[in-house]
This record gives C-alpha cells, sequence and structure tokens, in this order.
C-alpha cells in the first residue's frame, strides 16, 4: 500500500465520513469559511499556496481536492479536519463574525444635542446598531422635531440622569443603571437632568431587520 493510500485511509477515519465528503459540500465548506473570514480567493491562495483557480474550482465542485490540497487548506487557513469536512451551517445561522471597538474608536456623529459615538461600525449588514451617546440638551425646546426612526431602541443610563420624552408618554427620568425599551419610530427626545452631560448606551434594531 503507498504512503498515499495510507494517508487517504487515515483521513477517511479520522472524518467518519466518505473520502472528502461529497465534494460540493466541500466546496461549499471552503467558501463559507472564506466568507466567514472575509479572505478573497488570492487571500486564500497565498495562505495556503495553492493557485487562485484551483480553489474557484473547489468551491464550484469543478474538481475534487488532493489529500495535498486539503493539508495545504487545513495548515494554511489555520483549522483541523473535522472543521474542514462539517456540513456548511444553514444560511440564517451566524458565520462568527466580530468586531471589536477600543474605548474612544467609535466613529463619531455629533449634533447640536447629542454627540454619538456609533460602535462596531465597520461590521456591515448587522440587525443591531449599538452607540455611546453624549447626551448635551438640557431642555426639550433644543429639538426642532421629535427624533424618530424605524426599528426598536434599547437604552441604559451609564453615567448622569436623563429626562426621556416621548410622544405618547409622559416624561420619565432614569438614573444610571436604569433601562427602558421602547418602539423608535415614535417621537422621542434626551435631555441631561444632571449637572453634567449623561451618557447611555442605546442598541437599535435595523429597519430591515426580522
Amino acid at each position: 500500500m503507498s504512503a498515499n493510500t495510507d494517508q487517504e485511509a487515515a483521513l477517511r477515519i479520522a472524518s467518519g465520513r466518505k473520502p472528502f465528503v461529497e465534494p460540493l459540500r466541500l466546496g461549499e465548506r471552503l467558501k463559507e469559511i472564506r466568507l466567514a473570514n472575509q479572505w478573497t480567493l488570492e487571500d486564500v491562495s497565498q495562505r495556503t499556496g495553492l493557485a487562485r483557480s484551483t480553489l474557484s474550482k473547489i468551491e464550484n465542485d469543478q474538481i475534487s481536492p488532493t489529500f495535498t490540497a486539503v493539508q495545504k487548506l487545513i495548515g494554511g487557513l489555520g483549522i483541523d479536519l473535522p472543521q474542514l469536512l462539517s456540513p456548511p451551517k444553514p444560511q440564517s445561522r451566524t458565520l462568527g463574525r466580530r468586531d471589536l471597538t477600543r474605548v474612544g474608536e467609535g466613529q463619531q456623529h455629533p449634533t447640536p444635542t447629542y454627540e454619538h459615538e456609533l460602535l462596531s461600525w465597520q461590521l456591515a449588514q448587522k440587525r443591531m446598531i449599538p452607540f455611546k451617546t453624549i447626551v448635551r440638551a438640557r431642555r426639550f425646546e433644543e429639538f426642532s422635531e421629535w427624533v424618530r426612526h424605524d426599528g426598536e431602541e434599547f437604552l441604559i443610563v451609564l453615567e448622569g440622569i436623563i429626562r426621556l420624552y416621548t410622544e405618547f408618554y409622559e416624561p420619565l427620568v432614569l438614573e444610571q443603571g436604569d433601562s427602558i425599551y421602547f418602539d423608535s419610530d415614535m417621537g422621542h427626545a434626551l435631555v441631561s437632568a444632571s449637572d453634567h452631560d449623561a451618557i447611555v448606551l442605546s442598541v437599535c434594531t435595523r429597519s430591515d431587520a426580522s
């Protein structure tokens, strides 16, 4: 028995499946891993030493990868064999994204009444929009109109005291640690009710979130 045959047999035992599972599923899985890491074919090519054309053919089920190619994929992508051979996840499930925002590194959006810092701003197509806000306004009259946007919003006071004005309710005072969840298409506005600017953390759903 040749060395390659021995290796292929070991691979079958380790995976607990038929050799390399179905090529279509392996190709889908490779593409899933690549997209989850936001890698291009060129990125994967540089990591594994496999040609872009070869990688494209594997992903599109035009060729079956050799044992050597599988080894290069595992080593170059920093994954183990079960990860590569596991069935692709349903499209609706997460691909394991993450986006770290260090202190002070959010995207700044100052307004006359608020100073917003958008968090996790580099992550596209997310279902929630988190942001930290310094509330500059001291009077409701500082707003020319209600703030409103599609979706829902969760808000928690991190520092200070705020007064929350909403379209259908009496003003509500929230102190540090207090939180509230509301429909954000209802007109609303925040003002600081303490001597210093209050700071709140808000998380809004996207208007197209399902």
